[in-house]
């Protein structure tokens, strides 16, 4: 899909409704900007919490919510460090 747009005055364009709804993106939400070589990339804002229960998800088992301070104490205590 390719639309064009024109850059505004103060260097804004508006991200087209039809991008808007293939993104899932709504009023107030933050996008990422990502750079790569001549290209700008814009990406929906990952939820941190998402990813880490992504991560830590194992099939067949119950999911829990890690909290990332449970988290934090389950590394320092891998390390056998002071927490914080």
């Amino acid at each position: 899909m390719i639309i064009r747009r024109q850059l505004g005055v103060k260097g804004q364009v508006v991200i087209p409704k039809d991008i808007r709804k293939i993104l899932g993106l709504e009023t107030g939400e933050e996008v990422v900007f990502e750079v790569v070589n001549d290209e700008v990339r814009i990406k929906r804002e990952e939820d941190v919490n998402k990813i880490v229960d992504d991560f830590f998800d194992v099939p067949g088992k119950k999911k829990k919510q890690s909290s990332i301070k449970e988290i934090k104490k389950i590394i320092y205590e891998q390390y056998d460090e002071e927490i914080p």
